[in-house]
Parts: C-alpha cells; sequence; structure tokens
C-alpha cells in the first residue's frame, strides 16, 4: 500500500533522512532520493528472485513511449550495467496506427532511447497487415462483438513475439505493473479462463518452447502509482496522453472497478496478487500440459494452437470484410460490374432480357400476359 503525501499532515518527512516526503508507503515516509532507492531495489530483488534477466540474455523491451515501458526500459539497462552482466538489450515499439496518439508517444520514446544510447526496432499493423487500427476497426465492428482492444491485442502479441525472435531476443520484458496484473486477474476469473491465468505471473506465457520468447515483468510488484511517481521524479519526459479506445474495453471495466475497492479498502490489489501467486504452481502445471498442442501456423508459420494462428484468422477476416466493402461490392462486381453497369443495369435486366427483351417488350408486356390476356398471374 503507497500513496502520495497529503500536506495537510505535519508529518510529511522522510523516516530515513528527515527530508521532505514524497510517498507515504505502508511502513513510513519517504523522501524523493531514498523513494528511487527502494522503488529500484524493488525491481531488482523481483528479477533476481524470479531470475527474469541471466547472463547472456538477448534482451527486448516491449516500449510504447509510457511511463511504464520507459520505466522498465531504464531499470532493465541500469540492471544489466550494475551486475555487469554481458546481456544485450532493445526496444521494440509497435506502432498501431491510432491518430493522435501513437505519433507523439513513438517521437518520445526516439528521443529517450538516444539519450541512453538503446537501439530502436520498429514494427507496424499497416505495414504487417495492411491496416492500421484506425481502419481495421470499423470493418469488424459493424456485425462483430470484437472491440478495439481485442483487434489491438491479437496484432500486439503476434507483432511482439515474431519481431522480438527476428532480431533475436531470447526474452521480452513489459512494463505491466501490479494494477495490471490484479485486473488481468480478474477479468480471466470473472471469464472462467483458467488456461490464460496460468500463463500470468511474473514469467508469464509458455514458459519455454522454440516458437515463443519468453515475457517478463520485472514491475510486477510495483502499484501503477509508485511508477508513475518515479518516472516523474527521474525526469522522464512522457506524454500521459490515454489511448482514445481505451476506455472502450472489458479491462477498462475492471481497472474501474479495482480502483474503487482499493480506494474503499486498501490493499485489495496486492492481496490479490498474493492470492494468485498462491495458486499459480497448480495453474502452471496445467499450462504446462498444452506445450504439446503449439504448433506452427499454416500461413505464417508462427505459434498457434490450432492449424492457423488468431493473427492469421483476424487477418482474413478483415480482409474479406473490406473486399466486400471496396471491391466485389462497391466498386467490382455489384457496383460496376455484373450488377449495376454489367448484367443487371445495361445488360440482361435494365436494358435487355427484362426492360427491352422478354419481360417489357416481349414475354410479359407484348406477348403472353397482357395483350393477350390468357395468362394465369390474376
Amino acid at each position: 500500500m503507497s500513496r502520495p503525501i497529503n500536506k495537510t499532515n505535519n508529518k510529511t518527512n522522510c523516516q530515513i533522512c528527515q527530508q521532505p516526503a514524497v510517498m507515504e508507503l505502508q511502513h513510513g515516509l519517504l523522501c524523493k532520493n531514498h523513494f528511487i532507492a527502494y522503488f529500484e531495489d524493488k525491481v531488482f530483488k523481483t528479477i533476481n528472485k524470479y531470475k527474469l534477466i541471466r547472463r547472456n540474455d538477448r534482451l527486448c523491451v516491449a516500449a510504447s513511449g509510457g511511463k511504464d515501458s520507459l520505466t522498465v526500459l531504464f531499470l532493465a539497462k541500469k540492471y544489466c550495467e550494475n551486475y555487469s552482466l554481458p546481456a544485450s538489450l532493445f526496444a521494440l515499439v509497435i506502432d498501431e496506427g491510432i491518430e493522435r496518439y501513437r505519433a507523439k508517444t513513438i517521437m518520445g520514446l526516439k528521443k529517450f532511447c538516444r539519450d541512453h544510447k538503446i537501439p530502436l526496432k520498429r514494427a507496424s499493423f499497416k505495414k504487417e497487415f495492411k491496416k492500421t487500427l484506425d481502419e481495421a476497426y470499423p470493418l469488424i465492428n459493424k456485425d462483430s462483438k470484437k472491440k478495439p482492444c481485442n483487434i489491438c491485442g491479437t496484432w500486439r502479441r503476434y507483432l511482439l513475439n515474431k519481431y522480438s525472435k527476428k532480431y533475436g531476443a531470447t526474452k521480452i520484458i513489459t512494463g505491466h505493473n501490479l494494477d495490471d496484473e490484479a485486473q488481468a486477474i480478474v477479468m480471466n476469473l470473472f471469464k472462467a479462463n483458467t488456461k490464460l491465468a496460468g500463463r500470468l505471473g511474473p514469467i508469464s506465457g509458455i514458459k519455454e518452447h522454440e516458437l515463443f520468447a519468453q515475457r517478463v515483468k520485472p514491475l510486477y510488484f510495483c502499484p501503477e502509482k509508485e511508477v508513475k511517481l518515479y518516472s516523474v521524479l527521474k525526469g522522464f519526459e512522457i506524454n500521459f496522453v490515454e489511448c482514445p479506445y481505451s476506455r472502450e474495453g472489458y479491462r477498462y471495466q475492471i481497472q474501474e472497478m479495482l480502483n474503487d475497492f482499493e480506494a474503499k479498502f486498501k490493499g485489495t490489489k496486492q492481496g490479490i496478487i498474493n492470492s494468485f501467486l498462491a495458486l499459480l504452481p497448480k495453474l502452471e502445471a496445467d499450462d504446462l500440459n498444452d506445450l504439446e498442442q503449439i504448433k506452427q501456423c499454416s500461413r505464417c508459420g508462427e505459434a498457434a494452437n490450432q492449424e492457423i494462428c488468431n493473427a492469421c484468422k483476424l487477418t482474413a477476416v478483415i480482409k474479406n470484410k473490406d473486399v466486400v466493402n471496396k471491391g466485389v461490392v462497391n466498386k467490382g462486381v455489384v457496383n460496376k460490374g455484373v450488377v449495376n453497369k454489367g448484367v443487371v443495369n445495361k445488360g440482361v435486366v435494365n436494358k435487355g432480357v427484362v426492360n427491352k427483351g422478354v419481360v417489357n417488350k416481349g414475354v410479359v408486356n407484348k406477348g403472353v400476359v397482357f395483350p393477350s390476356g390468357k395468362g394465369n398471374w390474376n
């Protein structure tokens, strides 16, 4: 449990050095320097306890330019330097193509990586799937229950795994914090996704498989407000802008619910994490049984638990809807081809068989039915 300092309280000095405090933790108040030391120590202890980073690892940090990814990127580099690990590190940003959002965060990320001499790699929805998220969502949202976060999550996970392997990564480091993990646990609980629950934890996803890069979470025990304060105190240039789609997702509802509970009952989120970690060994054992079902997607060659991976399925659905809207229906067979200008409007129906031929001038209007009066239609 932690919270910013309430300045109306007379006790606002650090319990260690008596300097002005910036954060109140469960065990006392800390000033800027002692909070930074406390935060970094917690992250490094998490890395050591769960062996998140090893010698000779090639680390891919999933970076967006937000407070979490910049914090974990900075601390992963610092950890390797402090412990003199011969591990290499690079940042990978996924550009979803979200207007007035992603370009701003990428700009800040580029500067951060230049300043800290960290290589930055990039992958994009547009290049890989021929659509940005802004372009893909309207195509699938008309007759589907999928939210933007469903599309984004599927494609992001795919690209993170594909490009981390392309650049030789042995692990993917993500900026998931304690709040993120508590939300994921509750989401899986509410949806009865026990198999997915087994892939949470400080080391997430399939533990060891040639088609996957392991994902690790050094900020696992850090509440979001501590991450935010650390990033501000360290002077990271962060554009605190919210994704325009974030409030449409299921996670947002869970986030609001847990924030409300935390405000009323301090320690709720930490309690969720502690309870989950007690159950994790059993959940992981069940998850390991699914390793044999992992195969290569028949279309792209990436990991899948069926013949075709979820990313390829989603891409195919969006492509088909795009063909209907822009190809066969609007510009092709229907509007300009067979129907409107071809067989129907100028050909068989309007000017051919129907209007001038069999129907209007032929069998119907001039032929069997109306002139003779012998038809059976009346």
